[in-house]
């Protein structure tokens, strides 16, 4: 391939010359570590305005909700880390909350998500949410068909009275295909450091990936309001997609000194 001076002078940084270094099988491939290096360049300049838009939250004591949602292994996790990744640990939180416990079963369901919302000035990132009881708990047997009924008549007004009580909510759902569940899956069996995620919900997730796909579209049909709106991300290409989420979390709140040019979508590929 012919390559630019622009991106000649992005693979002899660092971290172009280690992601050159990195390529298959001891073959140079330029096309992957350039394709590499355009993605984390587009990251830090996403990365810079996610740091005004902290600060303007801050500032002006705004509180914000994003709530990621996807099939298991979709890469959620994995987006949320790059888009905190040198944001101020002190206004910011994660939530990713284990299954109830005892107690916890016999509350209101929203209760405990209602305890994690957001103070003044600070963002709070939904690992998962109540949107469980749409999806995986139905799927699952984790939940009556009583309560899953009642969730889906509660949650639209719920999520309407958090707006108007001042609080901004940006809902993503990672979209990937059953055959890319099913290579992630492999990737984190087969990996020492990552196989503890592997859980019994994952163990049935290909086995009832279609059920999935119903009870995901009906959470669709019934949740993407006006008001609060979904985000669909196609997430089988994970640089693709964390760059996707990051924008449209910068393009949903009007903080100050926006950079609109930088904010227009650019295409980034990937070979996985």
């Amino acid at each position: 391939m012919e390559l630019k001076k622009k991106d000649i002078k992005l693979l002899e940084t660092k971290k172009g010359l280690i992601s050159l270094l990195q390529s298959d099988n001891g073959q140079l491939n330029f096309v992957k570590a350039l394709r590499t290096m355009k993605y984390e360049k587009r990251i830090e300049q996403l990365q810079e305005e996610l740091i005004k838009l902290q600060a303007w939250i801050s500032t002006n004591k705004k509180k914000v909700v994003i709530v990621f949602e996807g099939r298991d292994a979709a890469g959620k996790g994995g987006a949320i880390r790059r888009i905190v990744e040198h944001l101020n640990p002190r206004e910011y939180r994660i939530v990713a909350l284990p299954k109830p416990n005892e107690a916890e079963d016999g509350q209101w369901y929203f209760q405990r998500y209602v305890r994690k919302l957001p103070q003044e000035g600070e963002i709070v990132f939904f690992d998962r949410s109540w949107y469980n009881r749409a999806v995986v708990e139905p799927v699952n047997g984790f939940c009556t068909e009583e309560q899953y009924e009642l969730f889906m008549s509660e949650v639209n007004d719920i999520e309407r009275m958090w707006i108007n009580s001042g609080i901004y909510l940006i809902k993503i759902y990672f979209s990937i295909t059953k055959e890319q569940q099913a290579k992630r899956f492999n990737d984190i069996i087969n990996s020492p450091i990552k196989k503890w995620k592997y859980s019994s919900v994952d163990k049935k997730a290909q086995e009832l990936f279609d059920v999935y796909s119903e009870y995901k579209n009906v959470m669709f049909e019934r949740t993407n309001t006006e008001l609060a709106p979904w985000k669909v991300i196609d997430a089988n290409k994970k640089y693709k997609a964390r760059v996707e989420s990051i924008e449209h979390i910068l393009n949903m709140i009007p903080y100050e000194d926006k950079n609109l040019r930088l904010l227009k979508p650019k295409n980034f590929e990937e070979d996985n």
